[in-house]
């Protein structure tokens, strides 16, 4: 019988490796179609909380132009749903990129793995026997004990018989037994799992370089020559004099690659010791932060040892919103950005782009044009970007949010208008001789890089003003 019930649970475990192993190559096969699957339903999910975003902003609008002021419960349904449009323009990103295809197969065949492993460790476990008749032995042996104990109190043990004696120090054995805790009675014998894997909290930054034009040079600086003045043409008679048509003038814009760095000493020991590849770590910090000081400096860059921001240079022109506070003007509408994007010429704006940060994008969401239609509207679901207006736009952190006197919002070619140098893209200096005798050694990761607005009338930015 036991016999039996073991060749079962053997064989039982040994179909389920065998099933593991070979779900795993038609699961990886399906995966495309379950993610499709997936999408679809999570594009349709949004598409739905659109449409109950419109109707709940309506309603909004119904209460403030009646009452003055809006329904809590209306506001509350709006912020609800506006947490589902958030999760929106992530998915817009992934639904383009379809990046989650090869993820999806990798996951699959770790879990795969791991289920294997956990089955193959249950099989070579010791003590896998007849439960029934282990059982039996536990229940003989603490009647066994129960006795010994009895007899003990009323005899004492010096008088027991040699098995009972045997049994009460066979439990007091078992007590004394190794453990988990304290850790010198065994817990050394039990260790953790240590992941190779470090938590780290999203680094926001703003992606002007994905944006603007990007030049490398071998020199400290660049040189633009920069048309500055046009001349006009002039009508004549048959036999009139013609004057020189003047007012043609070239400039030349500079830019220079200023350096930017960071510095980290690490000691010798966390190098040697570490679980991880510190220097890898590192580098990758390193870059991080560059990208976070490139996008900020872009937005508000002073130009002076750093990059131009867009918002200080004096040249970018501004259009008022109609309100002081915020973007919207004062019936709601979104007169102050259809201003905006239709100040700048035809020419630019074939190929501008909106930027703002997330908090101004839930205030855009809200808006709508004198035809009383909403200027942001999905395009996920025809596998194309969100857009405002039929213009696209990206998330920039760095852009301050809607306030009196502030700039939400900037709209226009940005390629045409900002350029950027590259002089040492990244370089990293492992210097062990600074700080030798401290047992550290000093990284410096170092960048020369610049950038300016060159052609001011591509770009225009949004003020909250009256």
């Amino acid at each position: 019988m036991m016999h039996t019930r073991n060749r079962l649970i053997a064989g039982a475990a040994a179909a389920a490796l065998m099933t593991a192993g070979a779900m795993r190559a038609p699961e990886v096969k399906e995966s495309n179609d379950d993610i499709l699957k997936d999408m679809k339903k999570t594009v349709e999910g949004f598409m739905t909380a659109h449409e109950e975003f419109k109707s709940a902003n309506d309603q909004r609008l119904k209460e403030i132009e009646k009452k003055g002021v809006a329904d809590p419960t209306t506001l509350e349904k709006i912020a609800k749903i506006e947490k589902d449009l958030a999760k929106g323009e992530e998915l817009s990103a992934k639904f383009l990129k379809l990046q989650e295809e090869q993820k999806a197969a990798k996951d699959q065949a770790e879990e795969t793995d791991k289920l294997i492993a956990k089955l193959e460790a249950k099989l070579s476990r010791p003590g896998a026997g007849n439960a029934e008749e282990k059982a039996a032995v536990l229940k003989k042996k603490v009647n066994d004990w129960g006795r010994a104990v009895v007899m003990a109190h009323t005899l004492g043990i010096p008088n027991l018989s040699a098995d009972q004696q045997k049994v009460l120090a066979d439990v007091a054995a078992e007590h004394k037994s190794l453990a988990i805790t304290p850790d010198t009675a065994g817990g050394y014998l039990a260790p953790t799992e240590y992941v190779l894997e470090i938590i780290k909290a999203i680094t926001l930054s703003s992606p002007a370089r994905s944006l603007v034009r990007v030049r490398q040079t071998s020199m400290k600086a660049i040189q633009i020559p920069k048309r500055t003045g046009q001349f006009a043409a002039r009508r004549v008679t048959e036999q009139g004099p013609k004057t020189e048509t003047t007012g043609l003038v070239y400039g030349l814009e500079e830019l220079p690659a200023p350096e930017g760095y960071a510095l980290i000493d690490i000691s010798n020991q966390m190098l040697e010791d570490s679980a991880f590849d510190m220097e890898a770590e590192l580098r990758d910090e390193a870059t991080e932060q560059f990208a976070v000081k490139e996008g900020q400096e872009f937005v508000t860059g002073t130009g002076i040892g750093e990059m131009e921001g867009i918002l200080t240079n004096g040249s970018v022109a501004e259009t008022v919103s109609g309100t002081a506070a915020n973007i919207a003007d004062a019936d709601g509408q979104a007169n102050g950005l259809l201003t905006l994007k239709y100040a700048i010429k035809s020419g630019y704006a074939r190929n501008a782009t909106w930027i703002m940060n997330r908090t101004t994008m839930g205030a855009v969401r809200k808006l709508k044009d004198g035809q009383k239609n909403y200027i942001w509207m999905p395009g996920i679901q025809n596998g194309q970007p969100n857009t405002i207006d039929g213009d696209p736009y990206a998330e920039f952190p760095d852009m301050p949010n809607e306030g009196a006197g502030l700039y939400p919002i900037a709209y226009g070619d940005f390629r045409r208008a900002y350029t950027m140098v590259d002089r040492i893209v990244m370089e990293m200096l492992r210097d062990p001789y600074t700080q030798a005798t401290g047992g550290n050694i000093r990284f410096i990761f170092r960048k020369r890089w610049g950038g300016k607005v060159v052609l001011a009338e591509a770009i225009r930015k949004l003020k909250c003003s009256t």
